[in-house]
């Protein structure tokens, strides 16, 4: 009996051991082919990479372009293709090398080792004229292929503002659970972490690859012949390319000016005045693709962050007093004295409001600031709104089933007060007006307000991207120029504001006095902003600012430059401005 149930015991045991693997192989061959196990492997991609040879043409991801059409992440590139099998058949290689006008030797030598495709004088291949892709391809060699490559921009640009991707297996599945589970989409694809690469990761995700394929067996031999098939997604209009507003050979010089002289953190961004779009954008330091987020990764956007902007803000106490009628022709400020009322180590003299804007007069706009709250509390946000200053500036719509679409990966209010009561406080409301307190806004924001001043009070959105494009150029979504919201200033207080900028520069005790200097005419403003830090040397850390426009009679351009922490006296500001305006005339 003991041994009887024994058997029994082991022949159950041994039928639940072989039905569980017979389970386990049904699962794995016929069940859960396209997703097994917990990190959603697809088993017949990976049985078929074990049996081919691949050469990736396209990886299929979408990819953007500037303003003219000029890739800035890959870009096509006629290529040479050569696979492996070729070392070992009879093939017309003088016919190929005739064409490349090569010795035969050259490709013969290319191929003797590869075990796998090659694309023919990598690193650097050999250009082909579409002439000589026609003439390659009617040889019709097998193993030999002229067709357009996927290749990566070898310099990229506008890093901080077009972001960059990588594989992400936990944030695929966060993101993009259903595609995965569906199987049209791999844990594996890289996708976007940062900037418009995240912003318009969905519509840049692959439907796949486009690639040249060679079936082998475990010797590396033709296991079907030595025909080469190629693949590729069926939908021809994919994949798409975002169409920025940036302008590739400004952006190139903007940032060879910023690396030259040496602005280590803070940006540039520059702002086509009529359409209100981003040309160029600089955020230092550069970003570190391995490790972004660490540290020292760069991965802020400084640009797209409130800062403490510093006197840059006495435009907006500049247009409220103007507005509310407050400055009298003969009215003179006493511009010996700080915003206290206390003796100032600058001491200006005596100056009536326009030479106070031009010299930047702390004492002249904390006595207009606290007349302007006096009479009405909410008067200086109001006026920042007028202008676009504290709101969020960067371009937001519906786009398809994407409700609420922004397009800048940070679309950030500013701020002017953190506590209500600090406008009841004379002494905050002074620190206020010249943009110190609690007052943080983004360069952008800045350089929108210039623009809005500069187009005469006409208030809109920034875009950083003005078109979604098919594969064959044709426009599959247009960002139409839309209008930010609320209220404008008046034709008068805009005038008045332009003027007032241009003196900034024009006047020979003018903050912006070097800018003279410039074949073109510039209308600005400075600011110099206390952080309440300190550098190892224990020298007071600064936030530097030059914000404007140009040329000042016919803007074109609206200009900002920001360098953040940086003692006073080290400041390369200024040196940016002025050489970004030169290489623009």
């Amino acid at each position: 009996m003991i041994i009887r149930k024994r058997a029994t015991i082991f022949i159950v045991i041994t039928f639940l051991f072989l039905l569980g693997l017979i389970y386990r192989l049904a699962e794995i061959q016929l069940i859960r082919t396209e997703s097994f196990s917990a990190s959603k492997v697809n088993l017949i991609e990976e049985s078929v990479r074990q049996r081919t040879q691949v050469m990736v043409l396209d990886q299929g991801r979408g990819r953007f372009v500037d303003r003219n059409g000029k890739a800035l992440t890959h870009d096509y590139f006629p290529s040479l293709i050569l696979f492996p099998f070729l070392k070992h058949t009879q093939w017309p290689v003088e016919e190929l090398a005739s064409i490349l006008q090569v010795p035969s030797s050259e490709i013969i030598k290319s191929i003797k080792d590869i075990k796998e495709p090659i694309v023919y004088g990598a690193p650097d291949p050999v250009a082909l004229s579409e002439t000589q892709m026609e003439q390659i391809n009617k040889l019709k060699i097998p193993g030999v292929f002229a067709v357009h490559r996927q290749s990566k921009v070898e310099d990229l640009v506008a890093e901080h503002l077009i972001g960059i991707i990588r594989q992400d297996r936990d944030q695929v599945l966060k993101r993009y659970a259903d595609k995965v589970e569906e199987g049209n989409l791999s844990v594996h694809t890289p996708i976007g972490i940062l900037g418009l690469q995240q912003v318009f990761d969905e519509f840049l995700l692959p439907e796949g690859e486009s690639k040249l394929m060679y079936h082998v067996d475990n010797q590396g031999g033709p296991l079907f012949g030595i025909d080469v098939k190629y693949t590729a997604p069926a939908n021809p209009y994919y994949p798409i390319s975002i169409q920025t507003t940036i302008d590739k050979s400004i952006q190139e010089e903007v940032e060879k000016i910023t690396t030259d002289t040496k602005l280590k953190k803070g940006g540039v961004v520059l702002l086509d005045i009529k359409t209100n779009e981003i040309v160029a954008m600089v955020s230092s330091p550069s970003l570190n693709h391995s490790n972004p987020f660490s540290s020292e990764g760069g991965a802020h956007n400084y640009l797209l962050e409130p800062q403490i902007p510093g006197s840059v803000f006495k435009t907006i106490v500049a247009a409220a007093a103007i507005e509310n009628n407050i400055i009298t022709p003969n009215r003179l400020f006493n511009c010996d004295l700080d915003i206290y009322g206390q003796i100032d180590d600058h001491k200006l003299g005596q100056l009536n409001f326009e030479d106070s804007f031009a010299q930047s007069c702390n004492q002249t706009f904390a006595s207009l600031a606290n007349e302007l709250v006096k009479h009405k509390p909410s008067t200086i946000e109001d006026f920042a709104n007028k202008l676009g200053l504290i709101q969020p500036v960067g371009w937001n719509g519906d786009v398809f089933h994407f409700d609420d679409f922004n397009q800048l990966p940070v679309n950030r209010s500013g701020r002017i007060w953190e506590d209500d009561t600090d406008k009841s406080a004379e002494r905050a409301v002074s620190q206020t007006a010249i943009g110190q307190k609690e007052v943080r806004v983004t360069p952008l924001a800045v350089a929108n307000m210039m623009g809005t001043i500069a187009r005469g009070g006409e208030k809109k959105q920034v875009k950083a991207v003005s078109k979604i494009l098919y594969k064959n150029g044709s426009t599959l979504f247009t960002f139409k120029d839309q209008a930010l919201e609320g209220e404008a200033l008046s034709p008068y207080t805009i005038a008045k504001l332009q003027q007032l900028l241009h003196r900034v520069v024009t006047d020979p005790k003018g903050t912006g006095r070097r800018f003279q200097a410039l074949d073109t005419e510039v209308a600005g403003k400075s600011g110099t902003a206390e952080t309440g830090r300190e550098n190892i040397q224990k020298e007071k850390l600064y936030n530097k600012w030059f914000a404007g426009y140009f040329p000042a009679t016919s803007p074109k351009y609206a200009l900002v430059v920001v360098e953040l922490d940086v003692p006073g006296n080290q400041a390369v500001t200024n040196d940016v401005f002025y050489k970004i305006v030169d290489s623009l005339e």
